[in-house]
């Protein structure tokens, strides 16, 4: 019985190579960690965190005043829930982020229609919108109180100007990105300003439009936890400047976990809006095999 040596490669000075050369992994073994869904990998991280910091806080023995444990935040989410305030306060805060991101929507979609289809417009508005974008709005917040109380007006008010930009900006660039060869070609077919309108220059701006309600949507929790802390009767944020004056640490990152929760469900609410109204766009589909 002969014994089959291993093939041996020669190289340039005639030398046997007598290395081993491995094969290349097969499909299973390439599979890598970032192969995994984007749910899973941000929900194990999010769960990682909190049992390190759990351990963290109850090894080093740190005051619930400076820094509260994972469960004591749960337990005072239960309790808000089930016997305090926490329901009250956090359905005034999601009727003041509705209602102000639905203005800012309407107001940025209307605008933007209205900039994109006259020059005149465009010259007039868009100079004034972007002064008014340059004042702080929480400088605004205040004057605001003034003028409509401390009732859920100023705070609306507040969330829409601040959510307002962003959808203005996007709708604007994506109305603007219909060619004009298209408009032509509509136009020389018969169709009205408004059937070019709806039938081409919307569905276009629609991927646009999308990108600036998903940033608006975070801005209006932003804008109305803002508005709560410059005067308010009621809501989270109100809630948190109670907690702040009576050190109970506690409740204020609890308040802090209810915002989280609306505002990441509210921002993939617009994501799956997105998905329905632009299934076509390539920035989509991407994000959605990402998750």
């Amino acid at each position: 019985m002969t014994t089959q040596l291993p093939r041996t490669a020669v190289d340039d000075h005639g030398q046997h190579d007598l290395s081993v050369r491995r094969q290349p992994p097969s499909g299973a073994e390439r599979k890598r960690l970032s192969d995994l869904p984007g749910w899973l990998l941000s929900s194990t991280t999010v769960l990682l965190l909190v049992i390190g910091w759990e351990i963290a806080v109850r090894t080093a023995d740190v005051s619930a005043i400076l820094f509260p444990a994972p469960s004591g935040v749960i337990e005072a989410l239960v309790t808000g829930f089930t016997d305090g305030p926490f329901v009250r306060h956090t359905l005034v805060t999601l009727q003041e982020i509705v209602y102000g991101f639905a203005f800012a929507v309407v107001a940025g979609l209307l605008t933007a229609v209205w900039v994109t289809s006259s020059r005149l417009a465009e010259k007039i508005v868009l100079p004034i919108v972007v002064v008014l974008q340059t004042v702080p709005k929480v400088a605004l917040a205040p004057l605001f109180l003034v003028w409509f109380g401390f009732g859920m007006e100023s705070k609306i008010l507040t969330t829409a100007l601040i959510a307002f930009f962003p959808v203005l900006i996007n709708a604007t660039l994506g109305f603007n990105s219909t060619s004009s060869e298209q408009v032509n070609m509509m136009r020389s077919f018969g169709a009205t300003r408004l059937q070019v309108l709806t039938r081409l220059r919307l569905p276009t701006a629609v991927p646009s439009i999308i990108a600036g309600l998903d940033v608006a949507v975070v801005l209006s929790v932003i804008g109305a936890i803002v508005a709560e802390f410059v005067g308010s009767q009621a809501g989270l944020g109100y809630l948190i400047i109670a907690s702040n004056t009576s050190l109970d640490t506690t409740t204020m990152f609890a308040a802090l976990v209810v915002l989280s929760v609306i505002g990441l469900t509210l921002h993939y609410i617009v994501v799956l809006a997105g998905r329905r109204l632009a299934f076509w766009s390539e920035e989509n589909r991407s994000r959605h095999a990402g998750l």
